[in-house]
Order: structure tokens, then C-alpha cells, then sequence
């Protein structure tokens, strides 16, 4: 394939998109499997993975390593991927989505460019640089079909001793990651790629990684406002129109669930008081900071109720499955109203259409060009000779 396989907006993949779908035609299995981003098994589509993505419309796909052989193959999966959305309900594009922040948490390896981590951005202290490096890395990703990319990282490394952020984050200053973030939103927007910031409202003050167990911070609402949240609310104002939530619990906020989990932080905080109206997106719900303290079957269902809007699913096969049959049984039995789920799928449907910086990738050809071009790898340089 060739063309549009990765564009959103009407007309970007053909069939049913072109003319709307509404939640109401959805069944209740599909209209809770459009809530979920979900991980693959390896480098080529299963068939029960084909039937999975199709049966329950299921939003998008997350790549890792185990999944990414070269260019080649990369762009004949992406283009596998998106072809299966003109056989569901919906006929709405996958989100095909990737962590690529450069540094250490980088899937890609080469020959796409490999990108210094944020922190040398910050050394360098260059809104254009920041800028340059988010457009060329998005060139990249979208060559091989990848429209959605899990980054920039806008916590504030406040903490020295968090290594879990650690280079990742661009700065210890709320100033530095609000001028680079803000650029690195823009790169991304410019190149076509949907960037996601993370992790709301903040992890640069953990020691806890989040992947081994729950992170308690006992950090105020008004430290968030003073210093956290204030890259986010520049990002917002750049452009962003995806935020992913953290698993950090905040006793003094809400003492009893953490962010992803929790009305006070995505409702009242960040709907109502920042009055954010794009796309919530769960950090991978099968981290062992929720799987180690909540029952899975209700952890969907929570982050449903608490405001998220699309629900990440990373590596456990079973997992995806499993949730959408406790959303299904948590509508029935009256636990999670379907005027909820009809809500937040419209934000999805919306943003699909109508994401302005979707752009066609190139024939296969041309795309391969794009990785690792000259041009990228000289600017990677320059920002690695910061220290």
C-alpha cells in the first residue's frame, strides 16, 4: 500500500470515515474496544490479532522492539494495520503509536536516527533546536507510518535522585521544559505526528518507577500549580491535544487514587481548572503500581469513570480482552453509564477527523529516503556536543 495508510481527517483512509459513524450504531463490545491502544506480538499481524482489532474496533496499536525489524518491515505493518479499519464499524484510522523521546527510551534503532536524550536539549537551551529535533524525528516516524508518538517527556526533574526520569527530562527548571516543550509540540505537529505529553502532572519528583510499584508523593495542589503543571498548560497552548496520565498517587490531593484513577486529577484539575479538551490517554495499565494494588478487572472501569479516554495496554495478550469485557458487564450492570463511553469515543471520532497535522506518508520508495536522512543525523550531532 501506498498513500494515505496512517493520515487521519475525513477521506484520509476512504470508506465509512468519509461519511461519520456515531456511538450509537457501535455495539457495546466495540464501543469499549475503541477505547483501547493495545501492544502486538511481533513483527507481522496474527490472524486472531486481525480479528481482534477488526471484531472489537479497537482505536490503535502501540510497537515496541519486538515488532520492529527495519524500515521495510515497519511500513508493510503500518500499512497491514490501518488497511483493516476500512473492515470495521467505525472506519476510523488505527492510532499506530510508539515511545520515541529519544535518549534511552528510543524503540527505533538504526539506521533511523539516533537522538541524544532530552536532557542535552536542555543543556543547549535552544527552542529551535528542540523544534528541528521533534520535526526530523517525525519525519521519520511518519515514513514508516507511525502517526502517534507517546512524547515529549514535561516533567521537571526536580528530584536529582529520580532515575526513572532522570535524562529524559529536559530540565530541573519549570522555565527550561516549558520553552523546549512547547517547541518540541510544535516539531511534531509541524511534521504530521500526534505528540502525546507525559506524565501528567508531573514525575520528575519520584523515586518509585511506576513499572514496579505505585509512586507516593506528598506533594500539595498548590506546588502542582506553582511548578509541575505549568509546562503542561504551555503545551496546551502549543498545540498539544494528547496527554497521558501518571500512576502516582498524591494522598494530599486525593488520598485515594492515583492520577490514572482519580476524578479529582482529570475531571476538576485538568478539565476544569486547566480547561483541557483534547484526548486523556492512561499510562500502560498493566504496570505493577495499579496490577500490584487494584483488582485488574476494575482498573479499566476506573480509569473510564475518572476521565481517561483511551486506555493503554502494552505487553499482557489477555489484557485487552479482559477489559473490554469488564467495561461491557460494568455497563450492564449499571456501574459505568454508556452516555460516558459515547462521550469520550466522540472526542476520539473527532480527533480523528479532524487532527490537523495529519499528513499522507510517502510511497515506500521515497519514505525509506527519510530514515536516517543526512540532515537528521548532523543535527543529532550538533546537540550531542552540548555539555
Amino acid at each position: 500500500m501506498t498513500g494515505q495508510a496512517g493520515t487521519f481527517g475525513v477521506g484520509g483512509v476512504g470508506g465509512p470515515a468519509a461519511t461519520g459513524v456515531t456511538s450509537a450504531v457501535m455495539t457495546l463490545e466495540k464501543l469499549a474496544g475503541h477505547h483501547l491502544i493495545m501492544g502486538l506480538s511481533g513483527p507481522t499481524l496474527s490472524a486472531e490479532e486481525r480479528r481482534f482489532l477488526v471484531d472489537y474496533d479497537i482505536a490503535g496499536v502501540i510497537l515496541f522492539p519486538r515488532n520492529l525489524n527495519s524500515p521495510q518491515q515497519i511500513y508493510d505493518l503500518t500499512a497491514e494495520i490501518q488497511s483493516l479499519s476500512s473492515k470495521t464499524v467505525s472506519g476510523l484510522p488505527l492510532f499506530v503509536s510508539i515511545d520515541m523521546e529519544g535518549g534511552r527510551v528510543a524503540r527505533l534503532k538504526e539506521p533511523f536516527t539516533q537522538w541524544p536524550p532530552l536532557r542535552q536539549l536542555g543543556i543547549g537551551d535552544s527552542a529551535q533546536l528542540a523544534f528541528d529535533m521533534s520535526l526530523a524525528m517525525g519525519v521519520e516516524l511518519g515514513a514508516v507510518g507511525i502517526n502517534l508518538d507517546f512524547a515529549p517527556v514535561l516533567d521537571i526533574l526536580t528530584n536529582p535522585e529520580n532515575t526513572v526520569i532522570g535524562d529524559r527530562a529536559v530540565s530541573d527548571t519549570s522555565e527550561r521544559v516549558m520553552k523546549l516543550g512547547s517547541a518540541l509540540v510544535r516539531g511534531y505537529l509541524k511534521s504530521g505526528i500526534i505528540p502525546c505529553g507525559k506524565h501528567f502532572p508531573g514525575h520528575g519528583n519520584t523515586l518509585v518507577d511506576s513499572h514496579e510499584d505505585l509512586p507516593v508523593e506528598q506533594t500539595d495542589l498548590e506546588r502542582l500549580r506553582a511548578v509541575e503543571l505549568k509546562p503542561f498548560l504551555r503545551a496546551f497552548r502549543s498545540g498539544l491535544e494528547m496527554v497521558m496520565s501518571s500512576h502516582i498517587l498524591f494522598p494530599r490531593i486525593d488520598p485515594e487514587w492515583p492520577v490514572t484513577l482519580s476524578e479529582i486529577f482529570l475531571r476538576r484539575i485538568l478539565r476544569e481548572e486547566l480547561r483541557y479538551r483534547h484526548l486523556v490517554i492512561s499510562d500502560d495499565l498493566d504496570m505493577k503500581a495499579l496490577s500490584n494494588h487494584y483488582d485488574p478487572r476494575l482498573v479499566p472501569v476506573r480509569a473510564l469513570q475518572a476521565g481517561i479516554d483511551l486506555l493503554l495496554y502494552c505487553n499482557d495478550p489477555s489484557s485487552p480482552e479482559r477489559a473490554i469485557d469488564a467495561i461491557c458487564k460494568a455497563v450492564v450492570d449499571g456501574w459505568l453509564d454508556r452516555r460516558q463511553l459515547e462521550e469520550s469515543f466522540g472526542r476520539i471520532e473527532q480527533f480523528k477527523r479532524e487532527h490537523p497535522g495529519a499528513k499522507p506518508r510517502p510511497a515506500k520508495e521515497t519514505a525509506l529516503r527519510l530514515v536516517g536522512a543526512a540532515e537528521h543525523l548532523e543535527l543529532a550531532a550538533t546537540i550531542r556536543r552540548y555539555t
